[in-house]
């Protein structure tokens, strides 16, 4: 009988190279935001996968970038300090990336700092030549000695099983750190607030998202009229200015009804249960230098 493994993967790169929609795709299940943003994962979000010998958890962390605030400090603290704990690394990378970037510079730092074993993963490899692969491919293996190098496109179920086995081969034999129902251990509320944010990301203008911040203020499982199961949840999008206010809520409440809708069908996709949203706009314009709010970010 084969000895049941166990790890923790922490998956590292670069501000939108694609690391949210891998552990997604990874984990099956949506654990992680996905927006095509900079700074979409503020936290180090843990993602299970449960096997018939492993366990396999993830920890899908903010991308490395030029830090402007506290928050930005604190979420490149939270990647790198990941690294620390982790049994091996997922470095992703671009398949379009002609050499290798200071931000891949930086990580790969930290990763020979650690002497980790890693795995480097090229995503995006429609949009290059094989013989532009290669090249790359070599770049990184002078670099670090990596335990194997899997070029991908993370929108692509067939490189799930491929990823999942290089991981289960480099892991240690070891206990099921978690319960083997569970695939994330996030709490509801986060989820939530995660799911919120991932909507108003993909529907806000450019210069808003990053200036937001959800928190759930209300969460509460209640029965309803039929005897189904349904969760009042308020929430509040806080933002840096009144003008980005405006554009949140939008023309006659719309955008904030668009955003409102979306999260709603995720959370009762993601809950298994119906669900009643309801959401405010306000103004807090010091927010990502509050060390209360910041702190949520930090890695625990």
């Amino acid at each position: 009988m084969e000895k049941f493994k166990s790890g923790f993967v922490a998956l590292v790169g670069r501000t939108n190279v694609g690391k949210s929609t891998l552990v997604n795709l990874l984990v099956g299940e949506k654990v992680s935001a996905i927006a095509n943003k900079v700074q979409t994962t503020r936290t180090a979000i843990k993602g299970i996968v449960n096997r018939e010998n492993s366990q396999i958890i993830f920890i899908d962390t903010p991308g490395i970038h030029k830090p402007k605030t506290k928050l930005n400090e604190t979420m490149i603290d939270t990647s790198f300090g990941s690294l620390g704990d982790a049994d091996l690394v997922l470095f992703l990378i671009e398949a379009d990336s002609k050499d290798i970037g200071k931000g891949d510079k930086r990580i790969l730092e930290k990763i020979k700092e650690n002497n980790k074993k890693a795995i480097l993963i090229i995503n995006k490899i429609d949009l290059v030549e094989k013989e532009k692969l290669l090249e790359l491919i070599e770049l990184y293996r002078k670099e670090y000695d990596f335990s194997a190098v899997i070029p991908i496109s993370a929108l692509d179920n067939k490189y799930k099983e491929i990823i999942l086995k290089e991981i289960e081969s480099n892991l240690k034999e070891g206990p099921a750190y978690y319960d083997i129902e569970e695939y994330t251990d996030q709490t509801l509320r986060q989820l939530a607030e995660e799911i919120i944010r991932e909507k108003a990301l993909k529907l806000l203008d450019q210069e808003v998202p990053h200036g937001i911040y959800i928190e759930i203020e209300k969460m509460k499982l209640r029965k309803n009229k039929n005897g189904e199961e349904l969760y009042d949840i308020e929430a509040i999008i806080y933002c840096l200015r009144n003008s980005h206010k405006g554009i949140i809520i939008g023309k006659n409440g719309e955008m904030l009804k668009r955003i409102g809708k979306m999260a709603r069908i995720d959370m009762e996709e993601n809950f298994g249960t119906k669900v009643n949203l309801k959401t405010w706009v306000k103004v807090k314009e010091d927010w990502q230098e509050n060390d209360s709010i910041v702190n949520k970010f930090k890695l625990k």
